[in-house]
């Protein structure tokens, strides 16, 4: 239990710094922001109790937000998105399907893996830019460019199940 929890605080750390070190600073003629710390929500076991989940996803976007100066809207994003987690996955499991309490690339297929990344990142994306912007007046430039940076996310989270996150 303990070196689960040293685990996941580790990731946590590790996944916030290069958020804001890193990937805060990368943005592609403005419209491409990744963002790799929605990863740690989406990693966590799937028998988590889910006040941890929305405890830690508000930790998570705090963190971030206290060191890219906005004012919660990552906040706000990550505890949707981990509250949205449960239904997400829901929608994508067979009931026939054996399912690891792990939802990494590993310990499940690429298909599954690759759907649950695809919308828990394209959801977090969407609110997080509508948000920010709060404002309807520009819709599909704001939808276009919550779609760019949703596909060099779920490029960089899935290029990360191979490189980092093998177990």
């Amino acid at each position: 239990m303990g070196r689960i929890i040293i685990k996941y605080a580790i990731m946590f750390i590790v996944l916030v710094l290069v958020q804001v070190l890193f990937l805060n600073q990368v943005q592609f003629s403005g419209f491409v922001n990744p963002y790799l710390y929605v990863l740690f929500i989406m990693l966590l076991p799937l028998k988590s109790p889910r006040y941890v989940v929305l405890v830690g996803a508000f930790l998570l976007g705090l963190s971030v937000d206290i060191f890219s100066n906005t004012l919660g809207i990552h906040a706000f994003a990550s505890v949707f998105i981990s509250y949205l987690r449960p239904i997400v996955i829901r929608i994508i499991t067979n009931r026939e399907e054996d399912m690891s309490d792990y939802p990494g690339l590993k310990q499940n297929r690429f298909i599954w893996f690759l759907s649950y990344t695809a919308l828990m990142v394209i959801i977090h994306h969407t609110v997080l830019f509508y948000v920010e912007v709060f404002s309807f007046a520009n819709f599909f430039g704001t939808l276009y460019r919550a779609f760019l940076s949703s596909l060099f996310s779920i490029f960089v989270i899935v290029l990360s199940q191979f490189i980092v996150f093998r177990d």
